[in-house]
């Protein structure tokens, strides 16, 4: 029985394209795993405490930091929501990151967390794609590539809606229908990824 954990961080509960996309992929998981267990954690309304030196030093004997990283390392597949806000994560997000990743307990080659696959849905109200003018402000998917794979060995893919601001931005109207493409190819990817990964894991 394959474990997801499902990790939501948009600050609006309704109309987020990140919620939208990372429900259709547990959707479709489900459909391969009726009997498979998803744990899932809403970082937006029930937000976890920022890292503090207590809590740093006592690592995977904090109450907190031990609970997160067992839900971890007991999960067979990752999904994390990930809007961009301010050019990066949410805060909330961010301390999940810094709660779970215990450096000598579950981080660093060989750890409890590596090999195991994480898909991010990393919507963005506008395009920061190779080539835009804005390239250079991503710092979603560089940062949690980054972080996921240099210090828990995980295994990361990304599903990218974006110009999620197009139907209510005046300025970007003319880039709706590159919006809607996309967020049909967010719809797409996550069903398709789902599958794939629930019968690979099913393997």
């Amino acid at each position: 029985m394959a474990t997801l954990l499902h990790l939501d961080s948009a600050v609006f509960p309704q109309g987020s394209a990140s919620r939208d996309v990372t429900a259709a992929f547990v959707a479709a998981w489900r459909e391969q795993h009726p009997d498979g267990q998803v744990v899932y954690r809403d970082l937006a309304a029930d937000p976890l405490p920022h890292l503090d030196a207590t809590a740093t030093a006592a690592g995977a004997d904090d109450a907190l930091r031990g609970e997160l990283a067992a839900e971890l390392a007991n999960a067979d597949a990752v999904l994390i929501g990930a809007p961009m806000y301010n050019f990066s994560i949410p805060s909330t997000l961010k301390a999940w990151l810094d709660q779970v990743i215990i450096v000598g307990h579950n981080s660093g080659p060989g750890g409890p967390v590596t090999g195991t696959p994480f898909t991010v849905v990393a919507s963005r109200g506008g395009s920061y794609a190779p080539g835009t003018p804005r390239a250079d402000f991503e710092f979603v998917q560089n940062y949690l590539e980054k972080v996921l794979t240099g210090m828990l060995g995980a295994e990361v893919d990304f599903i990218v809606p974006e110009l999620t601001l197009a139907h209510s931005k005046p300025e970007m109207a003319e880039l709706i229908p590159l919006a809607e493409a996309s967020r049909a190819r967010a719809f797409t990817d996550a069903s398709e990824k789902a599958k794939a990964l629930a019968a690979r894991l099913a393997a």
